[in-house]
């Protein structure tokens, strides 16, 4: 790719960018405003989830203890101990990250499908822990979570100013995961996941930078789960379920494995779906099974990465460039062999 190719790829990049958030901005003003903010809730949970697997090559099967549980400490904290809403959501949070920090310790020295059973156990182990437990109300769950003023001054009950304040929330979260990305820290994670004992041999700790990989990622579930606490006023053992972590999955690799906007994408089509499926009762499991069998089937890459080519302007960009800017790899000359000299006779 030449440097025509990639600052008209970057500028498209960034108009597409602003284009989103202008949407995002003026969406509830044609959308009911809780079905964004849910939408927006689990984009959150699956680009922290695509970060894992997209850029450390790790499949978690346990990321929904970490959205559970901040969203339980979250509704419990407002509730019950009376803090503000910055407070609780920070309570989540802490909660989150400590579970991601000691599960990961744990979990991070297996690889494949023994880390994904791993996680799997340590979720389930959590569920039953939320199950009997006295302050998560066991199937009741936390019920009537206030909102409260954030700081003081900004009154979350009006649902306009909940919004913009998820967005807000959303728009953190996902910065804070771009920003990783394409960070040196960011760099090591992608060589980690193509090569680990390459790059173990360069000298990087693998097992420290994908241990600060996790808690990052389950850090900011616990945040996605916080905020979906306050936007129902409501949590339930729903959320900490292990179908929660196969919707996760499901949202990533709909939208696209390894794309930034990707889980996005995923996390409103599969939101979307369970909103205008609902009224098909059960059967809304095998029509979103189908729905997903297709979408692998005819996008193999995801959604987001079948088009990107299309949409930032990449494909056959090399028949429309001028011959002296089209990049030709040179074939690399043969390596000359080395002849012995003959032994002389007497």
């Amino acid at each position: 790719m030449t440097a025509r190719d990639r600052n008209s790829a970057n500028r498209a990049a960034w108009a597409w960018t602003a284009g989103l958030i202008a949407l995002a901005v003026l969406a509830p003003f044609f959308v009911y405003p809780v079905f964004v903010m849910k939408a927006l809730c689990m984009a959150l949970f699956a680009c922290a989830f695509n970060l894992l697997i997209g850029y450390v090559g790790l499949l978690s099967f346990g990321h929904a203890a970490f959205f559970g549980m901040g969203s339980y400490l979250c509704a419990h904290a407002a509730k019950v101990w009376g803090l503000p809403p910055e407070l609780a959501i920070l309570a989540g949070v802490a909660v989150a990250a400590g579970l991601g920090t000691v599960f990961g310790y744990l979990a991070i020295r297996r690889q494949g499908i023994y880390f994904a059973m791993v996680t799997l156990a340590f979720a389930q182990m959590v569920f039953f822990f939320c199950v009997q437990a006295p302050f998560t109300g066991g199937e009741d769950g936390i019920r009537a979570v206030p909102r409260g003023p954030l700081f003081g001054v900004i009154d979350l009950e009006n649902m306009w100013t909940m919004y913009y304040f998820v967005l807000a929330i959303f728009l953190f979260g996902f910065g804070v995961i771009a920003r990783t990305i394409h960070s040196p820290f960011g760099q090591v994670l992608k060589a980690i996941r193509e090569n680990e004992p390459r790059a173990v041999s360069l000298g990087y700790r693998a097992d420290h930078y994908k241990l600060l990989a996790f808690i990052l990622s389950a850090t900011l579930s616990g945040l996605a789960g916080s905020m979906k606490a306050l936007v129902f006023q409501f949590a339930s053992l729903t959320d900490v379920y292990w179908p929660m972590s196969g919707e996760v999955v499901l949202m990533s690799l709909i939208g696209g494995i390894g794309t930034m906007l990707g889980p996005v994408v995923g996390a409103f089509v599969l939101t979307t779906m369970e909103n205008y499926l609902a009224q098909t009762g059960s059967w809304v499991t095998v029509i979103q099974g189908v729905i997903f069998v297709i979408c692998v089937l005819t996008f193999r890459s995801g959604i987001v990465g079948v088009l990107s080519p299309y949409v930032m302007g990449r494909r056959g960009r090399t028949d429309e460039l001028p011959p002296e800017e089209i990049e030709i790899e040179e074939d690399e000359p043969a390596p000359r062999k080395l002849v012995e000299p003959a032994s002389q006779t007497r």
